[in-house]
């Protein structure tokens, strides 16, 4: 099939992907004035006298709202709010397909973080989370932080954790696959922009005590103040405390584990042979990877991974935001925390049993639609423990 070609007539056929459905008939007078005037009153009222009511009386309990600025879609980068729109009402169909979560795009015709920051806190009344989707580092970093800081409902940046969610899940499974450990395997990140930083500190809160990140600059390190960004430095002090330095070929020689969210071939053959026995390869950039997955094999990677699903191990982000929203709404909770996250890792590496983990099954397949429920239900235990 020519997915291109396909997406375009059943965009166009649809008119879009989503469309909003009454959960209340209207087919009298009475229905309508139970549904509208005079009868709405009376819960607005009620909502009034007790604020926490907006969730017993309308729909914001189940209700995400997906915000982007446009300026980091997928493979397509800076393509602003209004091209962006097809990805986000994708985004509110696997909400909706996976989890039964109601979600609504919207697509901010700025890229100042003070204003994206303005009208998703304004915007968010009517929503229980908000999902941020697609903005670009260093901005989706400040938005995220200033956004959970004012409002008390789940901000959740999924570019950045529900990929370290997925990605860290794979992990687990994938040392399982070559008998290794996480406290003793070493960790090469390369690139260090939203997914890499998240991918990173959610390894070493699943255990990783050795991880290098890399950058188009080389291995980072906190005394290359002139090189490094903020972001990039802080990141540094949490990975390399010795001041490592020198390449992408220099930190994967000797290294367990290499996960790329970078640019096309930048892992060659003889990286990966430089690598310890059995290595690990994820390979995510797309829609091609730092290494087409039957060229990590012929160099001896043991287990591959990348974000395709052509391939076996396709680390997918399916797999964790419907269900982890749909958990932090059931308990109400006021952001997702660390500890939700580690759990949603945890569950979702459990769900393959040990007769099917295999060098090419470390992750359940992407359209199995009980995973969602088995995040939430690790996601509200967490909250509420």
């Amino acid at each position: 099939m020519d997915y291109y070609k396909e997406a375009l007539r059943v965009h166009e056929e649809h008119k879009g992907k989503l469309e909003v459905v009454s959960k209340v008939p209207v087919n009298t007078r009475e229905d309508l004035s139970v549904a509208y005037t005079p009868g709405v009153a009376q819960p607005c009222r009620e909502i009034k006298e007790n604020p926490d009511d907006v969730y017993r009386y309308t729909s914001k309990g189940n209700m995400v709202a997906v915000i982007t600025d446009g300026s980091a879609v997928l493979g397509l980068g800076n393509i602003g709010a209004k091209a962006a729109l097809p990805v986000m009402e994708g985004k509110c169909v696997l909400f909706k397909e996976f989890a039964g979560v109601d979600a609504y795009p919207i697509c901010i015709d700025t890229q100042d973080t003070d204003e994206i920051v303005f009208i998703a806190k304004n915007i968010a009344a009517g929503f229980g989370g908000i999902n941020l989707e697609d903005i670009s580092a260093p901005r989706c970093f400040e938005v995220e932080k200033k956004l959970q800081d004012a409002l008390e409902i789940p901000v959740f940046h999924d570019d950045q954790h529900g990929t370290a969610v997925v990605a860290s899940a794979a992990l687990l499974n994938a040392l399982k696959v070559v008998g290794k450990n996480i406290e003793d395997v070493r960790i090469v990140v390369n690139g260090a922009g939203a997914a890499g930083t998240a991918i990173t500190k959610m390894f070493l809160a699943v255990g990783a005590k050795h991880v290098l990140c890399c950058d188009k600059a080389g291995i980072l390190s906190p005394d290359l103040t002139d090189v490094f960004t903020g972001a990039q430095i802080e990141l540094a002090a949490l990975t390399n405390p010795d001041c490592v330095k020198g390449s992408l070929a220099d930190a994967v020689k000797g290294a367990d584990v290499f996960l790329g969210v970078s640019a096309p071939r930048l892992l060659t053959q003889d990286m990966v042979r430089s690598m310890a026995k059995d290595p690990v390869i994820f390979a995510m950039a797309n829609p091609e990877p730092e290494i087409m997955p039957e060229l990590a094999k012929e160099a001896g990677a043991a287990v591959v991974g990348t974000g395709r699903s052509d391939y076996p191990n396709q680390i997918n982000n399916v797999m964790i935001f419907p269900g982890l929203f749909k958990g932090a709404l059931r308990v109400r909770a006021k952001r997702i925390t660390e500890e939700m996250k580690v759990a949603a890792a945890h569950a979702l590496a459990g769900i393959v049993t040990p007769e099917e983990l295999s060098a090419d099954c470390i992750l359940p397949l992407p359209l199995r639609k009980d995973v969602a429920d088995i995040i939430a239900d690790a996601v509200a235990g967490a909250w509420r423990e």
